[in-house]
């Protein structure tokens, strides 16, 4: 939704400078903001986040909260100031604020916005599938609750584009660490991770690559059934892939051929 201010963020108020020039150099020493209307301190806060001043807006939408508490402007500048955070990268003082305007303003006409933007405040953080997942997994949960509350809205449509990016990310995650078990020998621990992939991320560039790595560790186990439905799932859902081509071949080095999965396997419902 990039970084300018979403309209439906927007009130109109009156325009007076007073407050933001107290504060607009600011430094270690910030001085107090004076007792002002509610309306001019947001239109102020709204002026600053325009002129591309985020850390001014964000003090001064907190200020309209302490001064007027109760006052519908209140309501409107917790998001404003959570959306200035977002604008600055803080997401650590931005998720704080929308939660805490999610669950005082459930019902409030931002609060699909809100929901959203806490959603890519984790999206911003997803790091590259060699460190922890803790905020792509965040971000699944959140992206996923846009999804489900308000549907047919555009949050919801482009929270869609992004939980499929997440999810082959997660199952980036999973590849990585099945690999590095395989390559050491720590079968069991491989299959858990390629199983993950092959269930949990269906949808994902993943998969191919799985099923074919889940036929190397079963052969390397011995379970020459399971290695053979897992030849077959591959063949049946990917037949002119490369990981195929490769998995056939690995298993006719076996005498083996891809075999429909047994009653009572994992893979059966995958076939």
């Amino acid at each position: 939704m990039g970084s300018r201010i979403p309209n439906l963020l927007r009130s109109v108020g009156l325009c007076a400078g007073l407050a933001v020039a107290l504060i607009g150099c600011a430094g270690d020493d910030e001085p107090e903001i004076p007792e002002q209307p509610a309306e001019i301190l947001y239109t102020d806060a709204l002026n600053a986040l325009e002129e591309g001043r985020a850390p001014v807006a964000a003090r001064m939408f907190e200020e309209v909260e302490r001064q007027h508490p109760y006052s519908s402007w209140a309501t409107q500048a917790l998001i404003m100031a959570a959306y200035s955070y977002y604008l600055m990268d803080d997401y650590d003082s931005a998720i704080p604020a929308l939660e805490n305007f999610i669950q005082l303003h459930p019902g409030n006409r931002n609060a699909a916005y809100a929901f959203y933007l806490r959603a890519l405040c984790y999206y911003e953080q997803i790091a590259d599938v060699t460190r922890d997942q803790g905020n792509t997994e965040e971000a699944q949960r959140a992206l996923s609750d846009v999804v489900a509350r308000f549907p047919n809205t555009p949050y919801a449509r482009d929270a869609s584009l992004k939980l499929d990016l997440v999810r082959d990310h997660l199952a980036g995650k999973e590849m990585e660490v099945g690999r590095y078990y395989l390559q050491r020998d720590m079968f069991l621990a491989s299959i858990n991770r390629f199983r993950t992939v092959v269930e949990r991320y269906q949808t994902t560039a993943h998969v191919p690559e799985a099923l074919h790595r889940l036929v190397e560790a079963y052969l390397s186990l011995g379970v020459l059934d399971e290695a053979q439905a897992a030849g077959a799932v591959l063949g049946h859902n990917y037949p002119g892939s490369d990981w195929y081509q490769d998995t056939y071949g690995l298993l006719a080095q076996r005498n083996l051929q891809p075999e429909a999965p047994q009653e009572g396997s994992w893979l059966e419902g995958a076939f």
